[in-house]
């Protein structure tokens, strides 16, 4: 038991989390570890590596992640800042690193090798990004004479560039929508909204006018003509697992799945351990997303809000862009399943999203349980 006078760090830390994002976020990273041993074995052995080799990789960057995660959840508004803005920029010294010394592989780069380990920036510049944008739009909102809307435009254009050099469109979509469903959270016009609406399908039309590949994807998509083996044996292997699944280990269209550790381990799940726990394993996402809202919902301060609806809203979208693909609901995009899917850049930068969400909604002496006036355009001071 806690004695009431207790009032050290972690004992203050304990009473003050959501108790019930915690325990979702840490059902996901033990999922992800339990899939790693479905999906992983097949790829590695098809590549000539021991059947345990992504597993015992995935198992030692979740202890990373895990301790980054509570790491970060202790942090107050205003550190979660700093930290952010330290990954910030490392993130876009890293990002402008690959264009030079990046390995590339199937024709982008997007990958750093330090110290033996590959490393993806822009999964570390999402977290950092939402944070930054969150706070100069709140700060805009409450000093109008910071033009912290201009900044933010121009952040997202200098990410949204380095990400499109590489080039990788799926991580410039995704950080394009979230950036402008924050820019929608902060009150921003209608008259703006539409025209950041249309900027955006024109970016759309010119990258399928103007990058081959994104051209094949989304032809295959509508046509269904074409090389679709990936996305058309993933849909397999969650048919073939109907209600039940065919055990731990029984499945057999996973081994035919070149990317089942990263980019289909919702297809392995699904035909090993059926649709029902799949089933779960979306409601389990789907929790942790209502929850972060109306978290946000309920708090004052602008900065607070804007940056832990973006943060759940980026969680959000990755996993229904993930979810999307597997069910061949959409093109073909190697988006990970946040603390699902194999990868250590995806899995740590997971841990520091969803350890700044943890920090920003622990019950401080400032929130209140009401809603705010004002809920998108707040004008409350930020820390």
């Amino acid at each position: 038991m806690i004695s009431r006078a207790d009032n050290s760090v972690i004992v203050e830390w304990w009473r003050t989390i959501d108790k019930a994002m915690l325990s979702a976020i840490l059902f996901l990273m033990l999922a992800g570890m339990l899939l790693s041993f479905a999906a992983s074995p097949p790829v590695a052995e098809r590549i000539g590596l021991g059947s345990f080799h992504f597993i015992k990789r995935h198992a030692f960057f979740l202890v990373i992640a895990f301790f980054i995660f509570v790491a970060t959840s202790f942090l107050n508004p205003t550190q979660v800042r700093r930290v952010a803005l330290l990954l910030f920029i490392l993130s876009i010294v890293m990002l402008m690193a690959t264009l030079f010394t990046g390995l590339e592989v199937k024709g982008s780069k997007r990958w750093l090798l330090i110290a033996g380990y590959t490393i993806q920036p822009s999964e570390f510049i999402k977290p950092a990004f939402v944070v930054i944008t969150a706070w100069l739009f709140s700060e805009n909102a409450r000093r109008p004479d910071i033009p912290g809307n201009l900044f933010s435009i121009i952040l997202v254009g200098i990410v949204c560039a380095l990400l499109i050099a590489q080039p990788d469109f799926g991580q410039t979509m995704l950080v394009a929508v979230v950036w402008g469903a924050m820019f929608f959270l902060a009150g921003m016009s209608w008259i703006w909204i539409i025209v950041m609406g249309l900027l955006g399908g024109i970016g759309i039309g010119a990258a399928y006018l103007f990058f081959p590949h994104v051209a094949g994807r989304f032809d295959r998509f509508i046509t269904g003509e074409g090389d679709n083996f990936q996305v058309d044996t993933g849909l397999q292997a969650i048919v073939h697992g109907g209600w039940m699944g065919q055990g731990p280990g029984e499945g057999t269209v996973k081994r035919i799945l070149p990317d089942g550790h990263s980019d289909f381990p919702f297809a392995v799940a699904a035909e090993e351990f059926g649709i029902i726990l799949a089933i779960i394993l979306v409601l389990v996402f789907g929790f942790v997303v209502f929850r972060g809202l109306m978290q946000a919902l309920r708090e004052r301060d602008a900065y607070v809000r804007l940056t832990t609806a973006g943060l759940v809203t980026m969680f959000a979208l990755q996993s229904m862009i993930h979810l999307s693909v597997n069910l061949k609901l959409m093109p073909a995009k190697g988006m990970t399943l946040p603390f699902i899917s194999y990868g250590g850049s995806s899995l740590i930068a997971s841990a520091i999203a969803m350890g700044f969400v943890i920090a920003l909604t622990r019950r401080r002496p400032d929130m209140r349980s009401k809603r705010p006036r004002g809920f998108i355009a707040g004008t409350y001071s930020t820390n």
